[in-house]
């Protein structure tokens, strides 16, 4: 059983990079495979603050709730055997639904990768226990300061000590039981408030026995003109200044005209929208509806495919696209 799976996504895969190579060279969409990777949105709503996340400024103009078990299973069973790794977030906080963990065991049940990420407030005791039990194969937690200042600078409302004990505890659990997942990864964003202190992080990170330590590039919504939070080391930004006089930023990625994840995967609302990537928060590209039609018929469809053009003819002209860090 196990072989014909694997063997069913090298095909899949083969069939991915084929069409996708061959759309680069002519300029025009083919489609040959189904998704490889997906992000499935467990809720959209966050007990955090956190002024770039439209979840916890607010900002959303579609509505908010919980994606239910039902539909998670069936949008598995729809994209399976294909599908070869799951990240079990979008928007929001997953934990906060309560069919979190049931997610988790339905997609190992059918031999999915998992990866999920918590602002960690969460983790207490029996959420601990359920998170290793769940075979959950990865947790980002977000950590973006060595004390409660610089994390708060940015999780707006968070507790540091909080999240710390939940890291220590899961840790300490994982050791309990002997297992090695999840696989706990310690993910700190490069801010101006943070960026003088990457090292007290990292020793954080090894004090707390997590097993990576990773720093990302912040993503700010209006960047164009600069942004208060963004780091004054360039190398640490996701953006350059035009000109040292001059208050206009851009982003470092020239853009081209192409995209793997418009070929190898997708992202799904927690009401079952399916939209082309996680750049797309607010859901403004809606591609299909999983209420009223099958995932096939939309991964197939006329304005997937159109979508697919636009971005090998002019991916800048796409909203979404201009705050990319995509290149292949």
């Amino acid at each position: 059983m196990a072989f014909q799976v694997l063997l069913s996504r090298v095909i899949n895969f083969s069939r991915i990079i084929t069409g996708y190579f061959l759309s680069v060279l002519i300029r025009r969409p083919v489609n040959w495979g189904f998704p490889l990777a997906v992000s499935i949105e467990p809720n959209n709503t966050c007990n955090l603050r956190c002024p770039e996340c439209p979840s916890g400024v607010n900002e959303l103009t579609r509505s908010r709730g919980n994606m239910g078990y039902p539909r998670f299973v069936s949008i598995l069973d729809q994209l399976s055997p294909a599908l070869a790794y799951l990240t079990l977030y979008f928007q929001g906080e997953p934990y906060l639904n309560p069919s979190f963990f049931d997610f988790i065991h339905y997609a190992r049940s059918r031999k999915i990768f998992v990866s999920a990420s918590t602002n960690g407030h969460f983790l207490g005791e029996e959420n601990i226990r359920k998170t290793v039990e769940s075979g959950l194969d990865r947790l980002i937690i977000s950590l973006d300061g060595p004390d409660q200042e610089s994390y708060s600078a940015y999780r707006v409302g968070g507790n540091f000590r909080q999240v710390l004990q939940g890291i220590r505890s899961l840790v300490d659990e994982k050791h309990r039981v002997g297992s090695r997942n999840p696989k706990i990864i310690l993910q700190c964003l490069i801010l101006r408030s943070n960026e003088n202190r990457l090292k007290e992080i990292r020793k954080l990170g090894k004090e707390l026995g997590v097993d990576k330590v990773v720093f990302k590039t912040a993503q700010f919504n209006d960047y164009q003109q600069g942004h208060p939070m963004m780091p004054e080391n360039r190398k640490y930004s996701r953006y350059y200044q035009v000109e040292k006089k001059s208050p206009e930023f851009k982003i470092k990625n020239p853009l081209p005209n192409r995209c793997f994840r418009m070929w190898s995967g997708c992202v799904f609302t927690w009401d079952g929208k399916v939209v082309p990537c996680c750049f797309d928060k607010d859901a403004q590209h809606i591609l299909g509806d999983l209420n009223s039609h099958t995932f096939a018929e939309i991964w197939k469809s006329g304005p997937y495919q159109m979508f697919r053009g636009k971005i090998l003819k002019n991916r800048k002209s796409i909203p979404i696209c201009t705050n990319c860090t995509q290149t292949k």
